[in-house]
């Protein structure tokens, strides 16, 4: 097989392919077994008619079709893999007329990884927020871990905030119910802010058995982005009592027996969560200074899909009705044109982020081990709720496996450039990433002596 590529663009080629048709053997076998299978002929048990009597029924042009359709995508790939190209996105495969006896030709256009000079890690310096940890801090996680003991008791005086409520909604959009918008016996906690806008401040003074009629813009549903007028009536006032802070919470609440003791456990956690919380402001900081200081051509196509993709799941989301989508984004104070710059503006970091990372990645020779695969997996399905299984199983079907493998990479790969850069505290402290960020090579080679064993 002989290619050539042609540069279109800074992240497009032309990758022109012929195939010498003795090449195709192979492929011709396995096109009459399978023909032979699915043709019956007088005289031949099923899969043992001959060659020539399987062209004479179908046609010597069809089984050429047929073989180069189906050796296509292999040809492909191995031009790709001989020219060292990065393709990045679904080919343009042009077939010029198929000639059976001559070789094979076909041209194919695809956007591809553009040349990407990355810095080296120790010219890169960060800032971010020191790490703090206040006694405020500490009273907040104790508070919610009393909201976990705590029990809810009856009122008999109007909702107030931090009040827990048992409603019923309905609502009507120019005289007509809402379907959609009907429910009973719904739990809420006024002031948490967490179902209709407007709900938290017409509750405000409404006794147990009474009732509160305001308007707000639905932002779902057949009414999505029309104003309604909602009725909600209170069944319930609770109010949650919340056991006292002393060595007996202690032990009911841990292992520990004083609340002292409880306390300075607590201040752990608080701090090992705000550790995370740095690392993931460290993280951002670098991918945003490689953002602003390493230039390269975005490839448009690829940039286009990405804004489709994402604008998809809203208008999936409303039905593919233009007219919803519009009222939404009214709701939201925003025109069809500001949602389109909006979208492209966040599809053009995204597409520059994983070419960065990927550039990263292929510099350093990261690969990701079968444990590190599995573990990204188990911690993706406990966040959706779901069996790893059943969510491996649902990453197969949506062919999500590659893109999974490709994320832990890019993630693996910054992991490892962050463990060489310059980080500071606004107070001038260094920070040591090591302990989020260390290289992962001598696991890899554990793995690796694991295996050999």
């Amino acid at each position: 097989m002989k290619s050539t590529v042609e540069q279109l663009s800074p992240t497009r080629v032309k990758l022109n392919v012929e195939v010498p048709f003795e090449e195709l053997s192979g492929d011709f076998d396995r096109a009459y077994a399978s023909l032979a299978q699915q043709i019956r002929i007088p005289g031949f048990r099923p899969g043992k008619a001959p060659a020539k009597l399987i062209e004479a029924r179908v046609g010597r042009q069809s089984v050429l079709e047929q073989v180069v359709n189906d050796a296509l995508p292999n040809k492909y790939s191995e031009a790709i893999a001989e020219a060292d190209l990065k393709a990045i996105s679904q080919p343009e495969i042009d077939v010029a007329e198929l000639v059976y006896g001559d070789p094979v030709r076909f041209t194919a256009e695809v956007d591809v990884r553009p040349e990407i000079t990355l810095p080296a890690a120790d010219s890169i310096a960060v800032e971010v927020d020191p790490l703090e940890i206040t006694d405020a801090d500490v009273e907040t996680e104790l508070d919610n871990l009393r909201a976990r003991f705590g029990t809810l008791a009856g009122v008999e005086r109007g909702v107030t905030n931090g009040d827990f409520v048992s409603l019923d909604l309905s609502a009507t959009v120019d005289g007509a119910d809402v379907e959609d918008a009907k429910t009973e016996g719904l739990s809420h906690e006024v002031g948490s802010d967490t179902l209709i806008e407007g709900l938290d401040a017409a509750l405000e003074g409404v006794k147990a058995g009474d009732s509160a009629t305001f308007t707000s813009t639905l932002v779902a549903g057949e009414f999505a982005g029309k104003d309604a007028e909602i009725t909600a009536k209170v069944n319930s006032v609770k109010v949650r009592e919340l056991p006292e802070l002393d060595d007996d919470f202690a032990q009911l609440a841990s292992e520990f027996d004083t609340i002292d003791e409880l306390r300075e456990n607590l201040r752990g956690q608080v701090a090992e969560s705000k550790k995370y919380e740095q690392a993931g402001s460290i993280r951002d900081a670098v991918v945003d200074q490689l953002l602003e200081t390493v230039e390269f051509p975005l490839p448009e196509a690829v940039v286009e899909q990405e804004i489709e993709a994402t604008q998809h799941e809203l208008v999936h989301a409303l039905g593919h009705d233009d007219a919803q989508v519009d009222r939404f984004l009214e709701a939201q104070g925003k025109t069809r044109d500001e949602w389109n710059a909006e979208s492209r503006v966040d599809a053009e970091k995204s597409v520059r982020t994983q070419l960065l990372l990927d550039a990263l990645a292929d510099a350093s020779s990261v690969e990701v081990g079968q444990d590190e695969l599995m573990n990204q997996i188990l911690m993706q399905s406990q966040r959706y709720g779901v069996a790893p299984q059943e969510f491996i199983q649902q990453l197969q079907n949506a062919n999500q496996i590659g893109a999974l493998y490709a994320d832990v990479r890019r993630n693996k790969a910054l992991a490892e450039l962050i463990s060489g850069v310059k980080v500071t505290d606004t107070n001038g402290e260094a920070i040591d990433t090591k302990a989020f960020f260390a290289p992962a090579a001598d696991e890899s080679d554990d793995n690796a002596e694991g295996d050999d064993a």
